[in-house]
């Protein structure tokens, strides 16, 4: 079986507000996700906010158009970077990889 793949798209995005917003609306994150570093690892470790067959299958996040942010914030997106492979560290079923590629 393939694993489910969610693409997270992060043009525009420029702070920690934004990529919370767009983790939140891409992951479909409840409301009272806390936009803050510690709830995005326990979001994306906890397979009940998954999208259904996830869990069975596993799940690629795709981080694309990451690197703007990475070049204007380097210090939150080191945290980023970090907050990525806790949640991997955490759930084996669980992939996150940053798209090198271009935006088309």
């Amino acid at each position: 079986m393939t694993e489910i793949v969610v693409t997270l798209d992060l043009e525009g995005v420029m702070d920690k507000a934004g990529l919370m917003d767009r983790c939140a609306r891409t992951l479909a994150l409840p409301d009272w996700f806390g936009r803050n570093w510690d709830a995005l690892v326990d979001s994306l470790s906890d397979h009940t906010l998954w999208p259904e067959g996830a869990v069975e299958r596993g799940l690629l996040v795709v981080v694309r158009d990451w690197r703007p942010y990475a070049t204007a914030r380097p210090d939150e997106w080191r945290i980023a970077e970090e907050v990525f492979a806790e949640a991997v560290e955490r759930t084996p079923s669980l992939t996150v990889s940053l798209a090198l590629g271009g935006t088309s």
